[in-house]
């Protein structure tokens, strides 16, 4: 209570508060003046909470942390709030619905950090992105403006595609695979990422912690987009230099695979490059479908996998 009254002496000298002996009320001017005090205790007590709400927030974020208004909902951080903070300069919007530390930028790592960790969505690094992480970009038609393709069951959030970036984002689907979806931020499932053909990336880069399509996967996941001459080529390029996969985890990946396209493809051009890991894998609980399939017209027919490719494919190697 001392405090309180040395609060409000301090109040009345500057005059916030009436002296308690004004008649401010005509029965009890004292408990007008007891009742004002109380109210910027209150007001104070107030400010000093949110103030702390707000350091904390700041000290969690870094230089390129998105967070969304769901997030912020989740974490105690109402509209209004963060609208204040927003206002103030505290907090910057890059798109409606997320934002980051003010002086912050955004990056292609930070935003799949935020699907994956902050919004916890089924998602993960796959197809052709995946493979240039992994140095295979040589290979590959990524064009001025990378995209990063994402695959998963979720859904790509509005707001990705409105932020100020050089990639491009586009959402793939659930992909040629129909592995039990999880979320990708439980710690203790790092073998059933394994064994779905993803990884959690350990290095020290912007992308650390972030989970990938492993090569094999990504091969196949890649295998899986719509045919053209152009994809076979690409493909062909690339299964050139995939000395080193691994022939277990193909195998199960090929066991899982629901694209027949997809394995097909990729089985013929594994045989064209006549890789050592092909010898090792069975393909005893490969599903293959039966029948041709006409992939490139007037292409030519592969002989074991029944699929048509490019009768120029040894020229775009070249």
């Amino acid at each position: 209570m001392a405090g309180k009254w040395h609060l409000a002496c301090q109040l009345t000298r500057l005059g916030v508060l009436p002296h308690p002996l004004q008649s401010v009320s005509a029965t009890s001017p004292v408990n007008t003046w007891l009742l004002l005090l109380h109210k910027v205790y209150i007001l104070l007590t107030m400010s000093e909470h949110n103030s702390r709400k707000l350091n904390r927030l700041l000290a969690s974020l870094g230089d390129s942390t998105l967070v969304t208004s769901r997030w912020l909902r989740q974490h105690g951080y109402a509209s209004n709030l963060v609208a204040r903070y927003v206002a103030s300069g505290w907090l910057t919007s890059p798109a409606r619905g997320v934002y980051l530390r003010a002086g912050g930028h955004v990056t292609w790592p930070a935003v799949i950090r935020a699907l994956q960790d902050g919004e916890r969505l089924a998602m993960h690094v796959g197809g052709r992105f995946a493979l240039a992480w992994h140095g295979h970009e040589h290979y590959l038609r990524l064009g001025s403006a990378p995209t990063v393709t994402l695959y998963g069951s979720d859904s790509l959030p509005g707001w990705v595609s409105k932020l100020p970036l050089g990639e491009r984002f586009i959402g793939c689907g659930k992909g040629p695979f129909a592995f039990p979806v999880e979320c990708h931020r439980d710690e203790d499932k790092e073998g059933s990422l394994r064994d779905s053909g993803l990884e959690r990336l350990s290095h020290e880069s912007a992308a650390n912690g972030l989970v990938f399509a492993t090569p094999e996967r990504a091969m196949l996941e890649l295998c899986d987009a719509p045919v053209s001459a152009a994809l076979i080529y690409e493909v062909d390029a690339l299964m050139q230099g995939m000395a080193n996969l691994r022939p277990k985890r193909l195998e199960y990946l090929l066991q899982h695979c629901t694209s027949i396209k997809a394995k097909r493809i990729f089985l013929a051009l594994a045989e064209r490059h006549a890789h050592d890991w092909l010898s090792h894998i069975s393909l005893e609980g490969v599903n293959l479908g039966r029948g041709k399939r006409g992939l490139i017209p007037g292409g030519r027919l592969h002989p074991t996998y029944q699929i048509t490719l490019p009768v120029d494919l040894d020229e775009q190697l070249g």
